[in-house]
């Protein structure tokens, strides 16, 4: 672990330390906006504009405030609250907003450009997606319609959001872009097996993002990394069902940025698709780089593919696998893997014929097959893998199919 890893990983304890100590504790904000100041708020009513009020008092205050939302059930249409503002602001949601039917937009609650941010409360983003998911027809066409996002971070800094609720998004449940230092704490994410395209964490661009103590099932990656994805730390999460957690996938569009600096440790991920992975296209657009990237101490049940790299990533055959991946992976820790797998192939380890992997670590695993499809094994392509310890299915013990 580098030295700058290590200090975040620190920094990042420290803060959850803290946020133990605080979570119970009211808003020690010098102003407080409670909504009821902007109109009738009642259970059911539309609190779109009192909501807009709110924030606008609040992000020009002087003085550090908080905006309270009281228990029920509100509708949004849309929310965007945008700074920069003059102090931290902390939003509390006590009770549901829910999301229109109706597919508008590319976007539901946006956050963007503000410092200092608490999002906190025991409330639910409700973006009643369940009418938006059959309608979604991306596994069918590359340019498909895009719905809309249920929360968007957009160039947020030194912020946390904490103990809030996603539920039912029609696309992304939460995308992170351009932000620095932000935590996500005790995060509860929902969405049915069979809701397409709904990630739970979707982070793109940012550095210093932490995920920590919290729940998501989706019907897509619980979390996902897109380029220039830097010093992420995912630490005690428990995934599934879903995608599993994945880097990538990279190599679609030109000007990517590297990625580099992930740690995904003391997850418990059941019931996925896949456990953890790195995802890269084929006839890569430009070329790229993800390097230095620990997958530690987690604990799989049920899972197809716990361990798995995959540069042929090729969703719905919508590209050419045979011209090789663009992206190089390098600097890969797969260590302390352990329990149970839906099917008998628990690792596969296949890199790009034009850049081979390197330095990929595979230490301490040991993962378990009782169907009836064979015995457990693994596949491995254009790499050799840096072996330690329990090794269990042994590494490397079956020639890589090609689908």
């Amino acid at each position: 672990m580098s030295t700058i890893q290590s200090s975040f990983l620190i920094a990042t304890i420290l803060m959850l330390l803290l946020l133990d100590f605080t979570v119970d504790v009211q808003s020690s904000a010098d102003v407080v906006f409670p909504l009821k100041r902007y109109g009738n708020i009642v259970p059911g009513t539309d609190i779109t504009k009192a909501l807009a009020n709110a924030w606008k008092d609040a992000c020009t205050s002087n003085r550090s405030s908080a905006i309270v939302i009281p228990g029920g059930i509100f509708n949004v249409k849309e929310g965007i609250f945008k700074g920069p503002c003059n102090s931290p602001i902390d939003f509390q949601l006590g009770g549901t907003l829910q999301a229109p039917k109706s597919l508008q937009g590319n976007n539901w609650i946006t956050f963007e450009r503000i410092d200092r941010l608490t999002l906190s409360g025991e409330g639910v983003f409700d973006g009643q997606g369940k009418a938006a998911w059959k309608k979604n027809d991306c596994h069918k066409r590359i340019n498909c319609a895009q719905l809309p996002i249920s929360l968007r971070f957009n160039f947020i800094t030194n912020s946390i959001v904490k103990r809030i609720t996603s539920l039912d998004s029609k696309n992304f449940h939460i995308n992170v872009l351009g932000c620095n230092n932000l935590t996500f704490h005790n995060i509860n994410i929902t969405a049915p097996e069979n809701s397409p395209n709904t990630d739970g964490i979707h982070i793109g661009r940012s550095n210093r993002i932490a995920i920590t103590m919290s729940k998501i099932a989706t019907g897509d990656d619980c979390i996902s990394l897109g380029d220039g994805s830097k010093q992420i730390n995912i630490t005690n999460v428990t995934c599934g069902p879903g995608h599993g957690i994945s880097i990538g996938s990279l190599g679609r569009y030109t000007n990517e940025e590297p990625v580099e600096g992930v740690i995904v440790k003391n997850c418990t991920i059941i019931n996925t698709t896949n456990g953890v992975r790195i995802k890269t296209w084929p006839a890569s657009a430009a070329s790229g780089t993800a390097t230095n990237m620990q997958f530690l101490d987690i604990i799989m049940v049920n899972v197809s593919n716990p361990i798995l790299i995959d540069q042929e990533y090729c969703p719905w055959n919508q590209c050419n696998r045979k011209i090789p991946s663009k992206i190089k992976i390098s600097k890969v820790s797969f260590k302390n893997i352990r329990g149970s797998c839906a099917t008998p192939v628990a690792i596969k380890l296949i890199c790009s014929r034009h850049l081979p992997c390197d330095e990929v670590k595979v230490g301490d695993i040991d993962l378990t097959y009782n169907g009836i499809k064979g015995s457990i094994t693994s596949q491995c392509t254009n790499v050799r893998p840096i072996i330690s310890g329990k090794q269990n299915p042994k590494i490397c013990s079956s020639p890589y199919v090609v689908p």
